[in-house]
């Protein structure tokens, strides 16, 4: 089974369809988390240079990070509003936007359920 990932109000959060040895008792809809993140002048110089000089950039890696347990906090607190303990069949999508590529959107989708 997939690793769920759990907030302080215990809703369980896994891409799996299901959760082993916990029946879904309700379907309560879909839900999303959406965070956009602009990018930072400065990490992008020094992101720059890694790229010239090899390695991972930690400041991007940081962002994308924080970026991805916001989105998926937004999505247990959608889960809770529809009295919801757990969502599954989680995606996880990473999309660069804007003119220059300057912000990058985490979003993530599941379904709501009572276990």
């Amino acid at each position: 089974m997939a690793s769920p990932w759990k907030d302080a109000r215990g809703i369980l959060v896994t891409t799996t369809h299901s959760i082993e040895g916990r029946p879904i008792q309700d379907y309560l809809g879909v839900v999303t988390g959406e965070v956009i993140v602009g990018a930072n002048i400065f990490r992008d110089m020094f992101a720059s240079v890694r790229d010239i000089v090899g390695g991972r950039s930690g400041s991007y890696e940081k962002v994308l990070a924080d970026a991805r347990e916001q989105a998926i906090g937004e999505l247990q607190a959608a889960a809770a509003s529809r009295g919801g303990n757990a969502v599954v069949g989680v995606d996880l999508d990473y999309e660069v936007l804007g003119k220059t590529g300057s912000m990058l959107m985490v979003s993530v989708s599941g379904t709501a359920v009572r276990i």
